[in-house]
């Protein structure tokens, strides 16, 4: 049997969290805005990660440290996916329609090498 495709594997993923949570009954507490204070709350936990690190020390991370920032990576995702259900909002249109977005406010002739905003090149 083939591996399901990247949109057939977020569908899944998706009804295993609304089990889950029903399974809980914690659907009643799934606003938006409670989604996302918890969220940032991940973001934060994620960001613990890389606080005092140099940036080379961010790009050799490995062990116990990496899992760790594999399980909040995880948790921003799923607080993702939540959020976008309850709005009713595609994530993987919203993330292609915003690359192509990108594609057009920063064309690749005019801001290669250069960390300004598109307003300012």
């Amino acid at each position: 049997m083939a591996e399901p495709d990247s949109t057939d594997r977020l569908a899944l993923i998706r009804e295993r969290l609304r089990e889950f949570a029903r399974a809980r009954d914690w659907g009643q507490f799934h606003s938006p805005k409670n989604l996302v204070m918890a969220l940032t709350g991940e973001v934060g936990e994620l960001t613990e990660h890389f606080q005092w690190l140099t940036e080379q020390e961010s790009r050799e991370l490995c062990g116990t440290e990496l899992d760790g920032i594999r399980e909040e990576i995880a948790d921003v995702q799923i607080y993702l996916l939540m959020l976008s259900e309850k709005l009713g909002i595609d994530l993987l249109q919203a993330v292609e329609d915003k690359i192509a977005r990108n594609e057009q406010r920063y064309p690749a002739e005019r801001v290669r090498g250069s960390r300004r905003k598109y307003s300012e090149s």
